[in-house]
């Protein structure tokens, strides 16, 4: 196996655990949620659904494309959610406690922009830092 299909078999998995949390259990979804999303709970249970279609999706033949739309669908989604990690990040900021504290917030702010491009990399969506120069 190689390394492009560890990832895309572990974005894959990650997707849907994440879609599967976001359908049975919403809670910490809704908590973080921006006050301006509208209709919150049918946000994130169609989101989880979202992130079910990526994940298998992603997991399919790279000759049918898709692979290739799932990679780009999920990509956009995780840019989409971005605006959710930093209300959490300051909503814990706000407490008293300071909730999960920066260690958490961070890395996963750093982590969603490594998300996207790991899909699409992984998707041979782009080659960039990899690609050979002329």
């Amino acid at each position: 196996m190689t390394a492009r299909q560890l990832v895309l078999w572990a974005i894959a998995l990650l997707y849907a655990v994440a879609g599967y949390f976001h359908v049975t259990a919403p809670g910490p979804f809704l908590r973080i949620m921006p006050g301006w999303v509208p209709w919150p709970e049918a946000v994130v249970f169609w989101t989880g659904l979202a992130e079910f279609a990526g994940a298998a999706a992603l997991v399919q033949p790279a000759s049918g494309g898709l692979r290739r739309a799932g990679a780009v669908a999920l990509a956009l989604y995780a840019l989409c959610v971005w605006p959710a990690n930093v209300n959490h990040m300051l909503l814990d900021m706000a407490r008293p406690d300071h909730g999960w504290g920066m260690a958490y917030h961070v890395p996963r702010m750093v982590a969603q922009p490594l998300l996207i491009w790991a899909t699409l990399w992984a998707a041979r969506l782009l080659d960039w830092p990899f690609a050979r120069r002329s």
